[in-house]
């Protein structure tokens, strides 16, 4: 319903609960909750602010979860599509690893380093890597695309990289103008969390 919301920072909680931004458009305040990661990073009152935003729906409430990357949201929408795990569940994920970071662990099938997050067991980190690797590599089979005057030594990094950022739902363009960009910079033999870190910094910048 909502992709983001840009306004006015109106208010700042953090308590026991959770961590809330109160973002004013228009004359509306749309309370947000986010992760303390994020509340540290919150503009003063006042100031501008651009939300990235989930609108959850249960049977008594709404809600809203805000997110200062569009990445950051779209992992939350793929990690709250693993059964067993709920919003509190992926914004401790998102709070603890960023979205490049979280990737690059599910990718490398580390589930031992998600337990590091509070409430995550071994059970629920392997549940985790097992249906977010399925999630987020669901277009391996896909073209690759063509990334022109860069020469990476590790295919299957590439293949990696994209199939993700396509699950993210970028555009095959964007990737790769940015993966472009990323790779100049990062030279010939990144790993995959490399690649995917630096091309979604760029990706953040448009």
């Amino acid at each position: 319903m909502y992709d983001y919301i840009k306004g006015i920072v109106a208010g700042k909680t953090n308590t026991s609960k959770g961590c809330f931004v109160t973002v004013e458009v228009a004359g509306v305040g749309y309370l947000a909750e986010v992760t303390p990661r994020a509340y540290a990073e919150l503009p003063n009152l006042d100031e501008e602010l651009k939300l990235y935003t989930v609108l959850i729906h249960r049977e008594d409430r709404m809600s809203l979860c805000g997110f200062l990357h569009r990445e950051d949201r779209d992992i939350f929408n793929i990690l709250t599509s693993v059964s067993g795990v709920g919003t509190k569940m992926a914004l401790t994920l998102l709070d603890e690893f960023d979205s490049s970071e979280l990737i690059g662990l599910v990718i490398e099938g580390s589930y031992k380093a998600l337990t590091s997050a509070k409430g995550v067991g071994q059970k629920l980190a392997q549940k985790i890597i097992l249906e977010l690797k399925d999630k987020l590599v669901s277009f391996k089979n896909s073209e690759p695309i063509e990334i022109s005057n860069v020469t990476v030594k590790d295919s299957q990094v590439m293949e990696d990289a994209q199939s993700v950022l396509l699950s993210l739902g970028y555009e095959r363009e964007e990737i790769k103008n940015a993966m472009q960009k990323s790779l100049a910079v990062l030279g010939n033999a990144p790993s995959a969390e490399e690649v995917l870190k630096q091309t979604l910094q760029v990706l953040s910048l448009n």
